[in-house]
């Protein structure tokens, strides 16, 4: 490693550290439009305490539980689709249609806008080759290096490249100049091996 890329501390990287939890969850609560405060979360922390926008209090516990060796560690796409639109500062929520008493539709999403549209979206699988497609953005072609990556059974570096991969792709936006040109020269060097 150069003094440029100096090598992660594993036991020191918020990353990797499982007692930034607390950290993460009240970041991500702070970024959604419908909570008005969260209290500031430290490393260790077991509880996260936050404000919605009816002034209700609320406090998140974390409990741990015995990970499971078997359990799978990828969000499925519904999973991902519904996160990712309930997460965005203009949509109310996102959620799988479940109508009552029935299990849940994977296929099906409804959406809630800010300015009171609501659509049902229809997931539906696609097929396209992989190949040497070019992505529609240097973002998406970063994230599907990662993706490709990770489906190859990765050792613990090359599952560590491809989260941070997947990591600048998602905050590509407000990522630097540099940062973005060696996440394009890493996904095409993976892309060629």
């Amino acid at each position: 490693m150069t003094t440029e890329f100096p090598p992660i501390d594993h036991d020191k990287s918020p990353l990797l550290d499982a007692d930034h939890d607390a950290v993460r969850i009240a970041d991500a609560l702070r970024s959604s439009p419908h909570i008005t405060f969260v209290a500031p979360a430290a490393p260790g922390d077991e509880t996260v305490w936050f404000r919605d926008a009816d002034g209700t209090g609320f406090e998140l516990s974390l409990a741990a539980v015995e990970p499971d060796p078997d359990a799978e560690r990828v969000a499925y796409a519904w999973d991902a689709v519904v996160a990712a639109i309930g997460n965005h500062r203009h949509f109310i929520r996102a959620a799988l249609k479940q109508p009552s008493f029935e299990p849940l539709n994977l296929n099906t999403i409804t959406a809630l806008t800010r300015t009171g549209n609501e659509y049902t979206l229809t997931l539906t699988a696609g097929y396209r080759p992989v190949g040497d497609q070019e992505h529609a953005t240097p973002a998406a072609d970063v994230a599907h290096a990662a993706d490709r990556l990770l489906t190859s059974d990765p050792s613990d570096s090359e599952r560590a490249a491809a989260d941070l991969l997947n990591y600048v792709a998602a905050t590509w936006d407000t990522q630097d100049l540099p940062l973005r040109e060696h996440a394009q020269a890493l996904a095409r060097t993976l892309r060629t091996q």
